[in-house]
């Protein structure tokens, strides 16, 4: 029942107060007491009108966010200040940031300002799902300016879902929705993992209340037999323990609700077919020289009394997570015969892996930052996030993707650790290591045997990156790469080529128009646009530079023009001229992509389809298709809802789909060649086709007989007239008889 006596409510805040101070991770010196007990009056006051839908007094949800602060997460006086603070500026017009950071110093007052900034961002609301991912992105970029920001939103956040119940049903699923979008992997990335599975627990419970019920009554019906089997396995090698002289203890985890259920939905199976509902964690003392002897120590001695599973055998000491965590996992049979995961690490690992961010940097004073996997993943997430031309959904989907992702570790040829998440490519690995190696790749070597640039690497492969100067990009590495940064960089090389091929189509077109009597002016480029159906100047040069609108079209276009008829009805349809500066012609957006046409699989192949009506995906949706028995293949959107029970019981049936801009994208050539076999002669091919960058090669087959050879290349290009220049050059080489296009 919510409080209401003012008097109860003053014993109450004192109560509070004093459990704030108590609670704190933190050591808390006078001075931290001083403004942590500022930053309490000053948000009694700013508060002191408003209630929340619960009936209670407001000013105990950001009393409570400050605890999560100094208790679960474990920041500093500074932090759990602005936590207490955190709502005053957004709840409250008479209290301005100026008067915060008059109040409190300039750190207080910017934390609170990215705090308000989110809040603005999320009051708005959405229509769909473009708006959110906006917003999410506009909320990332505080990362960027203070990592605490995030973190005691998280902590906001949580305590709203912990105070959910209050709310209407459809604020229930919205919050809860949003929850488990963008909050939890964020919590997950940063290393808050108990965090991060109460928020996927409280998300599933307003998302799928039936569910969560059901295994959380299931989970609590087991608890007993959970702690029996806890206390057998203590008894088996507590002996062992303590006579290596060990300070330990043994607790158990439950597996999460929501990974249990994601666990039935993935696998197909019951609650009862689930055998890692919980996991042994094995908690040692250590001095931190030692702790890495002591956690394999502890391991021999598990080992010695139970059978492993070496396939089962997780490392993280040696080669520590991303987020700072740090253990060793192993997964044995057990007592009464159960497969059991076991999680050995100290209670230095221990509280990094419970507080994430605030263990990590209290246990680093004496270490380099450099070192530092979490500051080097904000550096890197600088980068995708700063990346204007990044469409806002891809973006927060690849976030996602990249928060999410397990890891897999590989090595340099010198035998340096590199960390990728799992699904990565030789090409992700290149960019991994510089930008640069990323733009000039041209092969990659995994553990001494060329590979595919869309080769999904393993951990424990060893990856040499091949690099040319006169490799460029190209569209296809954006199916080959999976990391952010990655995609990041090949769209901005890409969109800039774009730019250049605009600017010589935009002489060439003022060429061929001179040459039929006609100046290129803006009203002449408007002309163009309207003619051929083009939203820019930059597309018009750009189709152009390309060979897309060639000779012919610009001819069909002079001719027109001189019919005064087509020019009456053309000023009719469009009254209003829009005039657009030449000087400014260069600088426009970048160009963009009329999607009309679907291609399936690997080759980008053109086949008869139909739409799925579940979803009904129009032009331009993200897409998979879906080789159904009697009707075809049926096109479902990625955001389908059937899509992951069709992708999961069905892949076999699943087929990559993609739409694309027909007049962009290249066409599939074979080119036969004849000729006399002589040394080097194949490398001189391929060089002729490499040194031109609109072509890509798909395939390429030689065989020879008696002195002679015949050879089928297909390749993939834009226009026929690089076909045709090719061919040319292929002639010109020593030993070619024949070139033909078949």
């Amino acid at each position: 029942m919510p409080v209401r006596d003012i008097e109860t409510e003053k014993k109450l805040l004192a109560k509070e107060y004093k459990e704030l101070l108590k609670i704190s991770y933190q050591s808390l010196n006078k001075e931290d007491k001083k403004l942590i007990r500022k930053a309490f009056d000053y948000a009694v006051d700013a508060h002191q009108y408003q209630r929340r839908k619960s009936g209670e007094a407001y000013v105990f949800h950001p009393i409570s966010v400050a605890k999560i602060v100094a208790s679960e997460i474990g920041l500093d006086a500074v932090s759990i200040a602005a936590a207490l603070i955190h709502d005053v500026v957004e709840d409250n017009s008479s209290h301005t940031l100026e008067n915060i950071q008059k109040e409190f110093g300039k750190n207080i007052s910017k934390i609170v300002d990215g705090l308000t900034k989110i809040g603005k961002l999320n009051s708005k609301g959405y229509s769909d799902v473009s708006i959110q991912a906006e917003n999410y992105r506009k909320m990332l970029l505080t990362l960027n300016e203070d990592v605490r920001v995030i973190i005691i939103k998280i902590a906001d956040r949580l305590h709203n879902m912990q105070t959910l119940s209050s709310m209407p049903y459809e604020k229930q699923v919205q919050k809860a929705s949003e929850t488990l979008y963008i909050y939890a992997p964020l919590a997950h990335r940063i290393g808050l993992y108990n965090i991060k599975t109460e928020l996927e627990d409280l998300g599933l419970k307003y998302t799928d209340t039936e569910t969560y019920d059901e295994i959380s009554k299931k989970l609590s019906e087991s608890k007993k037999n959970q702690d029996n089997y806890i206390q057998k396995f203590n008894s088996i090698i507590n002996s062992s323990l303590t006579k290596e002289k060990l300070k330990y203890e043994i607790k158990g985890r439950s597996k999460s609700i929501y990974s249990i259920n994601n666990k039935m939905i993935r696998q197909g199976i019951s609650f009862e077919e689930v055998y890692d509902k919980f996991a042994v964690r094995i908690i040692y003392k250590s001095k931190p020289e030692k702790e890495k002897f002591i956690a394999w120590k502890i391991y021999s001695i598990v080992t010695d009394h139970f059978t492993p599973n070496p396939t089962r055998l997780r490392d993280w000491i040696s080669a520590p997570k991303s987020t700072g965590y740090e253990a060793l996992h192993i997964t044995v049979v057990g007592p009464k015969s159960k497969w059991v995961e076991v999680q050995i690490r100290s209670e230095r690992m221990n509280e990094i892996a419970e507080k994430g961010y605030a263990a990590h940097y209290k246990y680093k004073q004496n270490e380099a930052a450099s070192n530092d996997n979490l500051d080097s993943w904000i550096n890197k997430l600088q980068e995708a996030l700063e990346n204007p031309e990044t469409n806002a959904v891809d973006f927060v989907e690849q976030f996602k993707l990249n928060l999410y992702a397990k890891e897999i570790f590989v090595f340099t040829p010198e035998g340096d650790l590199k960390s990728l998440p799992k699904g990565a490519t030789p090409l992700d690995f290149a960019f991994a290591i510089h930008t640069e190696v990323g733009l000039k790749t041209r092969g990659a070597k995994v553990n001494g045997k060329l590979v595919p640039l869309n080769r999904k690497l393993s951990s424990g492969d060893r990856i040499e990156i091949l690099t040319s100067d006169k490799i460029k990009p190209s569209a296809n590495w954006l199916d080959y790469a999976t990391t952010a940064k990655a995609k990041s960089k090949i769209k901005a090389t890409l969109n800039e080529e774009k730019k250049n091929l605009a600017n010589d189509g935009k002489e060439i077109l003022r060429r061929k128009l001179k040459h039929l009597k006609i100046n290129l002016n803006d009203g002449i480029i408007q002309e163009l646009q309207k003619y051929f159906k083009l939203s820019t100047s930059q597309d018009l040069f750009y189709r152009v530079g390309i060979n897309t609108i060639d000779n012919e079209k610009i001819k069909k276009f002079a001719t027109s023009r001189g019919n005064k008829f087509f020019n009456y009805i053309k000023k009719k349809i469009s009254r209003e001229k829009i005039i657009e500066p030449e000087n400014h012609i260069s600088n426009e957006s970048e160009i963009t992509s009329k999607y009309d046409s679907l291609v399936f699989g690997n080759d980008e192949e053109k086949l008869e389809y139909k739409t799925a009506p579940c979803c009904n995906p129009i032009v331009g949706d993200k897409v998979f298709g879906f080789v159904t028995i009697n009707d075809g293949i049926k096109i479902h959107k990625k955001t389908c809802p059937n899509a992951v029970s069709l992708q999961s019981n069905y892949d076999y049936r699943i087929i990559k789909a993609k739409w694309i801009d027909s007049s962009q994208e290249g066409f599939t050539v074979n080119i036969e060649i004849t000729g006399i076999d002589t040394i080097g002669l194949l490398n001189e091919i391929t060089k002729v086709i490499s040194e031109n960058m609109n072509i890509n090669m798909k395939r390429l087959n030689f065989e020879t007989d008696s002195g002679l050879f015949i050879g089928n290349i297909v390749i993939s290009v834009k226009t026929s007239r690089e076909i045709n220049k090719l061919v040319k050059k292929l002639k010109l080489l020593k030993g070619i008889d024949k070139v033909k296009r078949k």
